[in-house]
């Protein structure tokens, strides 16, 4: 937003103060200065001059010599190539030495051996365009005869006849204060920051010819979607007369950014400028049927904007309709169908309220977005679409631009319901560690025009931002100084940080595994869908079914995971290309499994991954590694009874080289040697390993309480056996079932050797086992102990099909 300070002058005085010092105090009270402009300040030595004579010059044939009355008691010599001047013109002239923009110095000098003592300047050599500078030529001197200051006084400083002088102050609007997207928005805060009279002058009622013309008689309008137009207020001006706009207005527009057009089309920027309040003006003679209809378009309607681009508008679009077609796209733009043109006879001023989202969704649909969409994206005053349509008119009069017909149009279906809170003055100091007293709060807030009354504030309808006692709290301190807050101690008490129960086993598992010789790596939890089909994922496997993203930076990240092992050989594989031998790598990743309702967020999953390969292909000693680590890992984490068992479902794995982790019959996890058809897939030649286990069961399967016992009083008696049985018959089952026959007398299993060979027989195997048998309270007996063994022996053979070797 930019501020004409010339402009503010209008409603409150602060010419006094320095503008960096009012940048400065406006930014501390909230309303961020980017920065400021002088303008003009560029132009030097460039007075109002008249030509009093022309000859032309002896050595050229399009070169004149100028005779012209600066106002300095003699005339001035001044030869010039323009073929538009004459004896008599008024005339912009650069006294040398001069400065005109773009850093441009006049110096006196000869031109052809004649003498000539500055230039005369062209309305491009002033900064200025025909926009501007209507009646103007562009290609030629500006004559002031033409734009109506033949009587400018001889010698004036042309900045102050052309009323450039101004300085400009642009500020960056935050979106919760929409309300200072005005001129009176901004001189309010101009005010109360430092403390100074401000006056908002009320429009003036147009004067109506008593000739029985009334609005009823040109226009009806319906708002079909309350819900999405507040309000729409409307006017009508007859006898229009199309024109320029008067300097000081165009002046005005052109400091604040916008270019000037037209009088009509010039007052409604001029009031969006001034009140804040976005308004449009339609060609009545354009609308069919004498109507305005505030609806939803229909799916496909073509429209053509001001800026002459078509759209296609779907139904979710709120447009201004006559009864056959959309005239403008609420709150974005009017339609080249309604245009104001030079033949406009009459004009229907639009001034309403639309709801801000609905705006900001077509403005974003059609690419489209204007001063008037971004001020109704933030919501605006809905109580001030009449304050500003009787602006308007009464710049009609004031300008005699047209004749304003009797009547007003002011549909409020949804009118704004008043705000109030209570004025929690303790509650404020102590927040923000100031003393205050109760009427200074009230005087500031009074002045933003809150109204307080017995400890109750009512929001002003502009102020949709304050609702609660932090709001007010900032409106006191903002205008109170935030410089002005004395340092003082913490108060209060204070909570000790530290980790959760999770946290504390996220960190074990990474140091257990960083101690362990691994590095952790980090990859991205997005993908791409062909990794599934690296990874020989079956084609009905559910996990296939992954969120896919809506923008991804491409095919290769396009979708959500829902495993992370295909990540972990991207690694792996980045790490043989580049010939790294000793790579041991682990990762939590994130898996996502989507839901069958879209609608609803996917499952976030923590996933534990570990993965290397052996640079040897003849070390077989990989799964047992492997194993070994998870072994570690569980012991670490203080879980118990984790059973392993052969898996052959998963394509990912080679088919014998695989196993299940479960315990307490839940499965956490799963690893193995990769499949070569995998590994190939990868480009990894080495035997590759990976294990990928699911962190949650891990962290519910731990023991959150660990018992400590005694070292045992009484000694042990150790029984070693050996057994043959099937070659398919695995030995943790034979594990399982000798701690199950041995109860609390066996305290430990442990095996030591399996052997396979022809005095064992074909599809056998010999599995041998050292046990240890003790009792807490007692020496045992080898009656005892040959007891306990007995039963092992039976259960074995009963439920494995396992004999004692001969």
């Amino acid at each position: 937003m930019k501020l004409s300070m010339k402009w503010l002058a209008d409603y409150t005085d602060v010419s006094d103060i320095d503008i960096k010092a009012y940048c400065d105090r406006m930014t501390d009270t909230g309303s961020k200065v980017e920065g400021y402009d002088v303008l003009a300040e560029d132009i030097e030595n460039v007075v109002v001059g008249k030509i009093v004579s022309i000859t032309k010059h002896e050595n050229s044939d399009h070169l004149q010599i100028c005779q012209l009355d600066c106002g300095e008691g003699e005339l001035r010599q001044i030869v010039t190539g323009a073929q538009n001047v004459f004896e008599g013109a008024v005339v912009p002239v650069a006294k040398a030495p001069a400065k005109v923009p773009g850093g441009v110095t006049i110096k006196a000098g000869k031109l052809r051996g004649v003498a000539s003592d500055g230039m005369l300047c062209s309305i491009a050599e002033l900064g200025l365009t025909t926009h501007d500078m209507p009646g103007a030529i562009e290609d030629g001197i500006l004559i002031l005869n033409d734009v109506g200051m033949a009587d400018a006084e001889i010698g004036a400083d042309i900045r102050d006849v052309l009323m450039l002088k101004d300085t400009v102050v642009e500020f960056e609007i935050t979106s919760n204060r929409p309300d200072c997207l005005s001129m009176i928005g901004l001189a309010r805060e101009s005010a109360v920051s430092f403390d100074r009279a401000w006056t908002l002058p009320t429009p003036k009622k147009p004067s109506v010819k008593n000739d029985g013309d009334s609005i009823d008689r040109y226009l009806n309008v319906e708002i079909r979607e309350p819900e999405l137009c507040y309000r729409y207020s409307a006017r009508v001006v007859k006898n229009v007369k199309i024109a320029p706009s008067p300097l000081w207005l165009r002046m005005r527009l052109r400091a604040a950014g916008v270019r000037p057009i037209n009088n009509i089309v010039d007052i409604t920027n001029y009031v969006m400028l001034e009140y804040g309040q976005p308004m449009h003006a339609f060609d009545y003679a354009c609308l069919d049927g004498s109507r305005i209809i505030v609806r939803c378009a229909a799916e496909g309607d073509e429209f053509v904007s001001l800026d002459n681009i078509p759209h296609t508008l779907d139904n979710t679009m709120l447009v201004i309709a006559d009864e056959k077609k959309p005239v403008a796209l609420a709150g974005v733009m009017g339609g080249l169908n309604s245009e104001i043109t030079d033949g406009t006879a009459t004009v229907v001023f639009e001034s309403a309220m639309f709801k801000g989202p609905s705006v900001r969704v077509s403005g974003k649909k059609l690419g489209m977005r204007t001063e008037s969409s971004s001020r109704f994206e933030k919501g605006l005053d809905r109580e001030n679409t009449m304050p500003a349509l009787d602006r308007a008119c009464e710049l009609v009069e004031l300008l005699g631009a047209g004749e304003v017909v009797d009547g007003t149009i002011d549909q409020y279906p949804t009118k704004a319901e008043p705000y109030s809170l209570p004025l929690e003055t303790e509650r404020i100091n102590r927040f923000l560690g100031v003393d205050l007293s109760e009427e200074y709060m009230a005087e500031i807030l009074t002045k933003l025009e809150c109204k307080v009354e017995n400890g109750i504030i009512t929001v002003p309808t502009f102020r949709d931002d304050l609702r609660c006692l932090n709001d007010i709290a900032e409106e006191v301190l903002r205008i109170y100084g935030y410089t002005k807050i004395e340092s003082t101690p913490l108060s209060g008490t204070t909570t000790q940080g530290g980790r959760t129960p999770r946290q504390q086993y996220d960190v074990l598992l990474r140091d257990t595994l960083c101690g362990m010789g691994m590095s952790e790596a980090e990859t991205f939890s997005f993908i791409s869908p062909k990794y599934y089909d690296k990874i020989r994922m079956a084609e009905d496997d559910p996990r296939r079914v992954s969120v896919v993203i809506s923008n991804p930076l491409g095919e290769d990240t396009s979708v959500m995971r829902t495993t992370a092992i295909p990540s972990m050989l991207e690694m792996l594989h980045n790490n043989f290309a580049v010939r790294n031998k000793d790579v041991k790598l682990f990762e939590m990743a994130s898996i996502y499994i989507p839901h069958a309702n879209a609608e609803e967020l996917p499952d976030e999953m923590k996933r534990l991954v570990i993965g290397f390969y052996l640079s040897d292909a003849k070390d077989a000693s990989g799964f047992y590694r492997m194993k070994g680590y998870i072994e570690a890992l569980l012991a670490v984490g203080h879980t118990t009874g984790a059973e392993y068992a052969p898996c052959t479902t998963e394509n990912v794995f080679h088919p014998g080289r695989c196993a299940t982790v479960s315990v307490n019959g839940v499965q956490i996890g799963i690893f193995g040697e990769v499949h070569p058809e995998v590994a190939a897939n990868y480009g990894i030649g080495a035997p590759t390993y990976v294990a990928q286990l699911d962190f949650d069961a891990m962290f519910e399967a731990r023991i959150e309480v660990v018992e400590y016992a005694p070292l045992p009083k009484y000694p042990a008696l150790e029984r070693d056996f050996s057994f043959v049985c099937d070659e398919e018959t695995p030995v943790a089952q034979l594990e399982s079932c000798m701690k199950r026959a041995g109860g609390a007398m066996l305290e430990s299993v442990r095996l030591f050797d399996i052997y396979r060979g022809p005095q064992i027989g074909e599809g056998k195997k010999s599995v041998s086992f050292a046990a240890m048998l003790r009792a807490a309270e007692r020496t045992l007996t080898d009656e005892e102990a040959d007891g306990a063994v007995k039963k092992i022996l039976k259960r074995l053979e009963a439920e494995c099909g396992a004999v004692l070797r001969s």
